[in-house]
């Protein structure tokens, strides 16, 4: 599968991951997220940037849910629960936003 932004075509995987994360910029993770049905906010942007930053400098690490909560309630000022997490990405925050945030696919199971 491809998508088009800004005159680029960019390479997904069946289920719409990027096929390079090198690929990925702000506007590639807007086009994602309306594939996905997402209006993303400042909330959206915390928790792709932080899944970001988390696999380019830590060894490709994609963290589960509970480091996420934890990481990202340190960002926030307070801990967000994992309903916080899931109103910003109903499909899994650790997939969806993985997504788009253009990363590779998270098979593992689980998520907490």
């Amino acid at each position: 599968m491809t998508i088009e932004i800004n005159g680029r075509t960019i390479e997904t995987t069946d289920h719409g991951y990027l096929v390079n994360y090198l690929d990925w910029d702000e506007d590639v993770a807007r086009r994602l997220a309306e594939i996905e049905g997402i209006t993303l906010t400042d909330k959206h942007w915390d928790l792709i940037h932080y899944l970001r930053d988390q696999y380019l400098n830590n060894n490709q690490h994609q963290p589960m849910e509970r480091a996420v909560l934890k990481d990202i309630g340190t960002q926030w000022g307070t801990k967000p629960t994992s309903k916080d997490l899931y109103t910003l990405f109903p499909l899994a925050p650790t997939k969806q936003g993985t997504k788009i945030a253009g990363l590779p696919e998270v098979l593992r199971k689980g998520g907490y």
